[in-house]
């Protein structure tokens, strides 16, 4: 997973932006993505699959906002992390 500053660089409309949807659902999918190498490696650890699902409910609904609010970046997020085949 790249380091939170840099995925926040990359994402970010602006210079400071950090609450950005593109940025929040940056951020929850390289989360994502570290807890499922997790899992992984630890096949029963529930309390942490918990949080995981948690964390797929809230990407899910920032990107619901997302593409109510502005098709076009919906659509180059997607594409820039690889969501939705």
């Amino acid at each position: 997973m790249l380091a939170k500053s840099e995925i926040m660089a990359k994402y970010q409309r602006c210079p400071g932006d950090t609450g950005s949807p593109e940025v929040q659902v940056a951020l929850l999918s390289g989360a994502i993505e570290q807890l499922n190498g997790h899992f992984q490696a630890h096949k029963k650890d529930n309390h942490s699959r918990q949080g995981l699902l948690k964390k797929v409910a809230l990407r899910r609904k920032l990107l619901k906002y997302l593409k109510k609010v502005d098709l076009q970046r919906y659509m180059s997020l997607i594409k820039q992390l690889g969501l939705r085949g």
